[in-house]
């Protein structure tokens, strides 16, 4: 097939499944933020359980794909031999405090400005313009001597990635049983977690956001490694994602006729228009703007932390919580418990007012 088929088919097919996040998103409130919010201000854990149910079923899909043959998921950014522990807690840190501050996680951002939420589009403005930055600009300086510094070359210890597998493989168990038992573990002990609660079983819209954002991994996987090998430029094995296609999504727009669409940039494209879709269908769209001036420097400022944060950490609560995660990475494992662990600090200044008051409540609570 001619390279310019396969990448329509591929941008195509990532345009749909963007759409199908977008609405599901907009129609369910699925959203990460908001999930730690309702823990930390109501004690509702349905919205956690919900971005934790996709995270099970995504690893049940991506790692099913793999054992099949179907695809490699090694060929992907999480399980590269490089584990670069820094990058993921500081950025996974910033990208957590961030989202609190910008009100929404990556894909809330794109979800709200689909339903016209002005701030949000200024948030998204401010996540592609530092991701960017820090992708490959002043920023990016920084990132690359961090990690220059900190990484840790599993290849000199005879690993081929940071996945939880090699890692068992490492300790004398075969591969096979090592990708089976760490699948297994993972997403049976995420699924017992989630559906030990009456009250999100019973919960619908939680239960089909998990069931389908979780679908949506895999199914990503499939479009990028399976229907756009080629054989002599095949399509980069990706999934969801959105801190670092924001920002190639912005550049496309300013450069489009030297520039070159991806199924990042398509995905983006998807979801706001899916999110527009569902929000003009059920009369939730309406155009919201900053309350006053501080309201929009936290926001800009929220932008502009998930875009250096996500970078840094290699993606977002999709990107690394729930696609990463799908790959068993411990990078993954590592940059998720950092986005959470800045999104409880992000609350504890909200509440607080103050960076000094938040550090105060947080040591005293524990």
């Amino acid at each position: 097939m001619e390279d310019f088929p396969v990448l329509y088919v591929v941008t195509s097919l990532g345009f749909v499944l963007g759409m199908i996040f977008g609405g599901t998103a907009q129609k369910t409130h699925f959203c990460t933020m908001g999930a730690i919010s309702d823990i930390f201000f109501i004690g509702d854990w349905n919205r956690f359980r919900a971005w934790m149910l996709a995270m099970a079923v995504a690893v049940l899909g991506s790692q099913t794909l793999h054992m099949m043959g179907l695809l490699d998921l090694s060929s992907s950014i999480y399980l590269s031999a490089n584990l670069g522990w820094a990058g993921a807690i500081v950025g996974g840190l910033m990208f957590g405090f961030g989202m609190t501050l910008g009100g929404g996680c990556g894909n809330k951002t794109l979800v709200r400005l689909g339903a016209g939420n002005l701030k949000s589009l200024i948030v998204a403005i401010f996540i592609g313009i530092f991701a960017y930055m820090t992708l490959r600009g002043l920023v990016g300086l920084a990132r690359v001597e961090l990690e220059g510094l900190t990484i840790i070359d599993l290849s000199t210890r005879d690993m081929a990635a940071q996945g939880i597998p090699d890692f068992l493989m490492a300790l004398g168990i075969a591969d096979g049983t090592a990708r089976l038992l760490s699948t297994v573990v993972v997403a049976g002990g995420v699924l017992w977690f989630c559906l030990k609660s009456p009250e999100f079983r019973a919960s619908k819209p939680d239960l089909l956001s998990g069931l389908i954002i979780g679908l949506l991994i895999p199914s990503a996987w499939y479009v990028t490694g399976v229907v756009g090998y080629d054989d002599f430029e095949p399509t980069p094995l990706a999934s969801f994602s959105f801190v670092a296609p924001v920002g190639e999504s912005i550049q496309y727009l300013m450069t489009f006729t030297g520039a070159t669409i991806n199924f990042g940039i398509a995905v983006i494209g998807g979801i706001i228009t899916g999110s527009f879709i569902m929000a003009k269908s059920t009369g939730d769209f309406h155009v919201e703007s900053f309350a006053d001036t501080s309201d929009m420097i936290r926001h800009i400022t929220g932008g502009a932390l998930m875009g250096v944060g996500g970078v840094m950490a290699l993606g977002c609560t999709v990107g690394q919580g729930i696609t990463g995660m799908s790959t068993l990475a411990l990078g993954s494992v590592i940059a998720l418990l950092s986005i959470i662990g800045g999104g409880i600090f992000g609350m504890k200044y909200l509440e607080e007012g103050t960076l000094g008051g938040a550090f105060k409540t947080l040591f005293e609570r524990g």
